[in-house]
């Protein structure tokens, strides 16, 4: 849980494809400082991502490109190659784009419970659901890595308080709303695409992080299923 300070040099990934990245140039990440000028296995997926021309092969506009999405959502090493964490983060925005607005089309999150936070661990969204009826979301979450994964099931939240600070972290976690032990949804500084995840609290951008806060209260029901990509 709220995991700003602590990142790996190289992530885990939000796909299963969790290796570390591999260099062709042979720099380590404290050693790369520029764009790399070699094509990755992802080149073309990730080109038609960005919409650059799609030929598979690195220019120096196409490094830019990559390099500006790396430096944005915290992917590091941020030198333009189109590896699997890359394209694992560009995949899961894909998958999350698809579901528009119906996030329990599966019908996994609870329409027995009245007013409910739904989670879904596998695409990385959060809603809040009254019955059949979306009341908020579906938006981005970033929750917890291997090794300190969301716990699933269903919980209620129990604690909020808006201006905490966690204990074990010494780092702000705004709005934070618990619903099992230390996992609480709050808002966090860093990209909801930001690998490889937090310390297991559902991380969200500050304005949902505060609808959420506007939205529920102590008592109400939360459901976290799946399992993300890479854990």
């Amino acid at each position: 849980m709220g995991d700003i300070r602590r990142r790996t040099v190289v992530a885990l990934g939000v796909t299963s494809l969790v290796a570390p990245l591999t260099l062709a140039l042979g720099a380590t990440p404290a050693q790369a400082a520029s764009c790399t000028t070699t094509a990755g296995p992802y080149q073309k997926q990730v080109e038609k991502f960005l919409g650059r021309p799609v030929d598979g092969k690195q220019s120096s506009a196409d490094c830019k490109a990559i390099r500006a999405f790396q430096t944005k959502h915290g992917i590091t090493p941020n030198i333009g190659y189109a590896g699997p964490v890359t394209w694992g983060v560009m995949n899961l925005m894909n998958k999350q784009k698809a579901v528009g607005k119906n996030p329990n089309k599966s019908g996994k999150c609870p329409v027995n419970k009245g007013r409910i936070a739904c989670v879904d661990l596998t695409l990385q969204l959060s809603w809040i659901q009254d019955g059949k009826k979306l009341v908020f979301g579906p938006v981005p979450v970033r929750t917890g890595r291997d090794g300190y994964e969301t716990r699933t099931g269903l919980k209620k939240i129990y604690w909020r308080n808006i201006d905490h600070v966690s204990t074990i972290y010494d780092v702000p976690m705004p709005y934070s709303q618990f619903f099992d032990g230390g996992q609480a949804f709050h808002s966090a500084g860093v990209s909801m695409w930001n690998p490889p995840g937090s310390h297991g609290c559902v991380n969200m951008t500050k304005t949902d992080a505060k609808k959420y806060w506007s939205l529920l209260k102590n008592g109400d029901d939360v459901y976290v299923y799946g399992r993300k990509p890479g854990t």
